[in-house]
């Protein structure tokens, strides 16, 4: 449905000239970048303020308005979504208001999303990559006729004004550039923390738009029975930490990873792995930082033992600082490391935990502070 085709890398308009057709006149009129604003019992996802950042940037690129869409039931928690969607730099929202939207279900969902596209007419569309998000996206340009690139690493504005996104392919051994060039709307899905988060400015909410669902339960097949929130805590926080440490198989052995343990406990850090890791078993599913796994961005990443093949470096290359530890001085995480230490990490990681602990004991703690 779709005239997407990968690419190694994004090439120019004129070498797509040749695939490219005239885009369909009933498409001509599609125009804005919209963002879904996925909000669950009240609370907005974090990822849609990070993709309200990078739509900004394709509206600018496109001299387009940039619009959230919310949808959900009549409340506090929908208008407070209205106000941070302003406030993370949207011109304008649309509002699907309605009892029926209180819990995530495809029906009602699908239908408000697609009526708002064929009524307004946006020409791009983002959705986090998150287990509700992925789950719309794909209803809704199945439902539309349209394309849909998954778990993007990067967006851009081609000279031609397509939207030319970049995710990875082939288990993780290739980045391609992917246009829908005679669909529209252009869809794309995007992991949390790929995208940094915008700077959030206080300012007045704009225009809303309102649209109603025009459905009754009866026209919904799935019915909410009851909510069974997930076990935050025993669940890994990776996407979200300021420190965080993980091992690959150059640690060797699973008994290994206490080293790793340690040292994220003497930071207060979170702990990961890569996915040859998680494969093995020696670490859970919710432990694997990677393209497959978690991505972060956190203000230190501490890779011991890592390869850091393309899978693992689009996970964690938002990292502020990346220390790598590796024996193999040729190995591909030191093409992007900021800090590179050619040893072996069973041996240094015990006396560089030693180090922090000291470094960062209650004691000096005090004497830092003071």
């Amino acid at each position: 449905m779709s005239d997407a085709k990968p690419q190694a890398a994004a090439p120019s308009a004129g070498s797509r000239a040749g695939m490219k057709k005239e885009l369909p006149e009933h498409f001509k009129a599609y125009k804005h970048v919209w963002v879904f604003i996925e909000v669950e019992r009240g609370q907005v996802h974090p990822v849609s303020f990070e993709l309200l950042g990078e739509g900004r940037k394709l509206a600018d690129q496109l001299g387009v308005d940039l619009a959230g869409v919310v949808l959900g039931p009549a409340g506090e928690g929908t208008n407070a979504a209205i106000r941070e969607t302003f406030a993370y730099g949207a011109d304008l929202a649309y509002l699907v208001e309605d009892p029926l939207l209180a819990d995530y279900r495809n029906e009602p969902f699908t239908k408000a999303l697609t009526d708002l596209v064929n009524t307004y007419q946006p020409e791009i569309l983002l959705l986090g990559a998150t287990t509700l998000g992925r789950d719309l996206a794909g209803s809704v340009a199945t439902t539309l006729l349209t394309g849909l690139t998954a778990d993007c690493t990067e967006l851009a504005v081609d000279s031609d004004k397509s939207l030319a996104a970049t995710r990875p392919t082939f288990g993780g051994s290739l980045l391609c550039t992917i246009y829908t060039l005679n669909y529209r709307p252009q869809m794309a899905t995007i992991r949390p923390r790929v995208m940094a988060m915008p700077e959030r400015l206080e300012k007045p909410v704009g225009k809303v738009v309102s649209h109603p669902l025009g459905m009754v339960e009866d026209d919904i097949v799935t019915k909410i029975l009851s909510f069974l929130p997930d076990r935050e805590t025993s669940q890994a926080n990776l996407a979200y930490a300021d420190v965080v440490v993980a091992g690959g198989m150059g640690l060797q052995a699973a008994e290994n990873f206490q080293l790793v343990r340690q040292l994220a406990g003497a930071l207060g850090a979170e702990y990961g792995c890569s996915r040859p890791v998680m494969q093995k078993g020696w670490m859970p599913a919710d432990r694997q930082i990677g393209q497959t796994g978690k991505t972060i961005r956190p203000k230190l990443y501490i890779a011991a033992g890592i390869s850091g093949a393309i899978q693992h470096r689009v996970g964690v290359e938002g990292a502020d600082l990346i220390v790598a530890i590796n024996t193999d001085k040729n190995a591909p995480i030191f093409d992007f490391a900021h800090v590179g230490i050619v040893t072996d990490a069973i041996r240094f990681l015990p006396a560089l935990t030693k180090a922090f602990e000291k470094r960062l004991s209650p004691h000096n703690r005090d004497k830092l502070a003071g």
